[in-house]
C-alpha cells in the first residue's frame, strides 16, 4: 500500500473509493467547491489521482487496507465509485461514525445483481424481466430452458458489462458460461434473465439530497457486450412512459435511501417500463450531461452529497461517444484531430496510464440535434489515434 502524509485541514473531505474517469469528474467538481479530495484505486496514476489532493494505491477488496486509509484520513464523506470494494469495510466505517454515500446497505444491494433484483422485484414490487440465479452449468441449462431463448446471462457482480452475454440457442450456453466465468468480479453465481423485447433502454439519472428528488432528462444509449458506446439526451419517449420511469426510479432510490446521484437503468416497450439495474453513483452513459446541462451529473452528485440545492438548466440535446483502445500500450498518447474541437464539440481524455484492447480511454461530446450529433461523435472517435 502506498501512503502519503495527510495535510492538516479543516475543509470538508471526500474520499473516493475508485478513481476512474467518473471519479475524476467528481473530484474536479468537488475541488471547485473547495472540498478536499482523497482518491483511492488499485493502480497508480488512476484518472482521479491526477486531480485529487492526495491519492492512495491499495487492494480495495482488502478490508483492513480500506479501513486503514479511512481511519487515517477521517473523511467527511466516503464515495464508493466502483463495485469491487470490500463491503464489510463500509459497514464497519459506518459503525465508526463515517458517512458512506449513499449508505453501506445501498452499496451492498446494488453491487450485487442478486441483491438488487430481489430487493426491486420482491420487496418493492417493481416490474422486471423473469430471472433465475444459478451456480453450475447444469443449473444454467435448466434456467435457460425455463425462461426461454434468447436469454441474458451475467455474473451477479461485475462492472462495465464484463462477463455479460446473450444465449440465442441452447448451443450458445457453454460459451456464455465461459464468458461469465472469465469476468472480473464475483462469477461464483450467475443471473439468467428473460430477454425482454424492449423498444429501447434508458438511464434515468435520479438525484437525492434528502430534501428533494429530481430527475435529469432520460438518456438513451447503445451498448456492445453490455458496455456503453454511445449515449444521447434526451431520449424521446411518451409522457406515460416517462411518468412510469420516474415513479420506478423514485421508488427504488427511496428504498435505497441516502443522498447522491443514482443511475437507474430501465427497459421501455411502448408505454410499459421494466426495472433493470441501478448504480448509486454517476453513470457512464451520463457523461453526455457534461455538454447538455448547466450542472453535469458529477456536479449534481457533489451538490447532493453536500445537501445543496439541485436546480440546473438543460441546454438542449447532445451525444456522447466512448473511445475504446485498440492496442495494449503503457503510457499512451493520443492524436485527436483539431476538428474534434468546435463550437459544439470537444473531447475528454481520461488520462489512464495504460491501455488494453477495449478499454475506455476518452469520450467525445457533441451538442446539437441527436442524429447529426451522433454521426459527428462517431467520426470523432473513429479518427482518434494512439501513439
Amino acid at each position: 500500500m502506498i501512503l502519503t502524509t495527510p495535510l492538516k485541514s479543516n475543509s470538508i473531505k471526500m474520499l473516493l473509493l475508485g478513481s476512474g474517469e467518473l471519479g475524476k469528474e467528481v473530484a474536479i467538481e468537488a475541488n471547485r467547491l473547495g472540498v478536499e479530495v482523497v482518491a483511492i484505486d488499485s493502480y497508480p496514476n488512476a484518472p482521479a489521482h491526477l486531480v485529487a489532493n492526495r491519492s492512495y494505491v491499495i487492494d480495495m477488496k482488502n478490508k483492513e487496507q480500506v479501513l486503514e486509509v479511512i481511519r487515517r484520513e477521517k473523511p467527511t464523506y466516503i464515495l464508493p465509485e466502483i463495485e469491487a470494494i470490500n463491503i464489510e469495510a463500509l459497514f464497519e466505517a459506518e459503525k465508526e461514525g463515517f458517512c458512506v454515500i449513499p449508505n453501506a446497505e445501498a452499496v451492498n444491494k446494488t453491487m450485487n445483481r442478486k441483491n438488487i433484483r430481489v430487493f426491486a422485484a420482491k420487496e418493492l414490487g417493481l416490474l422486471t424481466s423473469g430471472y433465475r440465479f444459478v451456480k453450475s452449468y447444469d443449473e444454467l441449462v435448466i434456467a435457460a430452458k425455463a425462461l426461454g431463448f434468447p436469454c441474458v446471462i451475467k455474473p451477479v457482480m461485475s462492472s462495465s458489462g464484463h462477463g455479460q452475454s446473450i444465449a440465442y440457442h441452447f448451443e450458445d450456453l457453454m460459451g456464455c458460461w465461459d464468458i461469465a466465468k472469465e469476468a472480473r468480479g464475483d462469477a461464483s453465481e450467475l443471473i439468467v434473465e428473460e430477454f425482454v423485447s424492449f423498444d429501447y433502454e434508458i438511464t434515468l439519472l435520479t438525484v437525492r439530497n434528502e430534501k428533494e428528488t429530481i430527475f435529469c432528462e432520460p438518456i438513451g444509449h447503445e451498448q456492445k457486450d453490455g458496455d456503453y458506446i454511445f449515449s444521447w439526451q434526451p431520449m424521446q419517449m411518451s409522457e406515460t412512459a416517462k411518468a412510469k420511469a420516474k415513479k420506478i426510479a423514485k421508488k427504488i432510490t427511496d428504498g435505497l435511501g441516502g443522498r447522491g446521484i443514482f443511475g437507474v437503468e430501465l427497459f421501455v416497450k411502448g408505454d410499459e417500463v421494466y426495472f433493470s439495474e441501478v448504480s448509486p453513483r454517476p453513470h457512464d452513459t451520463g457523461m453526455v450531461t457534461m455538454i447538455t446541462q448547466s450542472q453535469s451529473e458529477f456536479a449534481l452528485h457533489v451538490r447532493a452529497v453536500l445537501g445543496l440545492p439541485l436546480e440546473y438548466i438543460t441546454y438542449g440535446s447532445g451525444v456522447s461517444a466512448a473511445y475504446k483502445s485498440t492496442t495494449d500500450n503503457f503510457r499512451p498518447t493520443f492524436e485527436v484531430p483539431e476538428n474534434s474541437f468546435t463550437k459544439n464539440s470537444f473531447v475528454r481524455i481520461f488520462g489512464k496510464p495504460q491501455t488494453h484492447k477495449g478499454r475506455r480511454m476518452a469520450v467525445a461530446l457533441v451538442y446539437g440535434e441527436i442524429d447529426s450529433s451522433l454521426k459527428q461523435a462517431k467520426e470523432i472517435v473513429e479518427n482518434i489515434k494512439e501513439i
